[in-house]
Formats: structure tokens, sequence, C-alpha cells
């Protein structure tokens, strides 16, 4: 009982060292995590690709920001990355990038959700999917994915409609 505690108490210790953009987020984004979750399951990709941005080409790119808005794409994916790791249900990629998108969009910072597909070498017929989030040079959410996978997909922020189009 008493490492119990003491894991408590550390984990308390380490929240409270956290920045104030992380504690006040914590609690919204774990919620968030879950809708996110539920909506990827519960509704069809058709459905739910116009709230993740403007669809725009494939080709691989990145909005440039402003150091103020760098800093809050950092803040938004150290706070999504150490959200779901506290979720009792899977929170990989997909929801990730969708409460990415969300609190990106609600503080103006550009963003652009990519989809992307490789090839499962341990399934020769087998494909894996990923998504992630990229706002400048930060990779808010799934990492520098641009090597690994296959872009299929891009949605854009209403901000960059003007810039994505052709």
């Amino acid at each position: 009982m008493t490492t119990v505690l003491a894991r408590i108490r550390r984990k308390s210790l380490t929240f409270l060292r956290q920045p104030w953009f992380v504690q006040v987020w914590f609690v919204p984004v774990w919620i968030l995590l879950g809708i996110s979750k539920a909506l990827i399951f519960t509704v069809s990709f058709r459905r739910l690709a116009p709230r993740l941005g403007h669809r725009t080409d494939i080709a691989p790119w990145v909005p440039l920001l402003t150091p103020k808005q760098e800093q809050r794409a950092w803040m938004i994916g150290r706070l999504v990355r150490m959200t779901a790791r506290y979720t009792p249900w899977v929170s990989n990629c997909f929801p990730q990038a969708v409460a990415a998108r969300a609190l990106l969009g609600l503080y103006n910072v550009p963003y652009i959700l990519y989809f992307g597909l490789q090839r499962d070498v341990q399934d020769s017929t087998g494909m894996k999917a990923h998504a992630w989030v990229v706002a400048g040079r930060v990779p808010v959410t799934g990492g520098q994915s641009f090597m690994q996978f296959t872009v299929v997909g891009c949605f854009v922020a209403s901000s960059l409609v003007d810039v994505a189009a052709p």
C-alpha cells in the first residue's frame, strides 16, 4: 500500500511541475481523446473528414509559423502525447491527431493533418496506416513520419486553404 501511495505522490508532484498549459488542459484533452476515439469508431470517415480540415493535394509541405505559434504547437503536442498515455483506451495516432487538430484550430495555429500508408514488413499482403499532425517545423503528433509512410491524404487548417489550392 505504501508503494501505491508513493507512486501517487510522485505522479502528482510530476504533474504539478508541468507547465500551466498542460495542467489546465489535461482533463479536457483526456475527454477529447475519448470523444475522438468514439467518433472514429461510430462515424464514417466520409462524415468525419470535413471536420479534420480542408482536403488538399497529397504533396507533403508544412506551413510557416510565428515563434509564438510554434511554441503553442510544441505545447499542444506535448500535452496530447502525455495525456494519451493516461487513457484507459488505446489513444493511438488517429485520436491523437484529431485532438491535436482541435486544439490547434482553437488556437489558430496553422496545421496539416496527414494520413499515410506503409507496407507491413511482417505480412507482405498487409498495410500499416498512420496519422500525424505537423505545424511548421513541429511534429505535433505522430513523429517524423514522412520517411516511413507514403502520404495518401492531407487536411489543412482553414487559414491555409488559399495557400494549399493549386
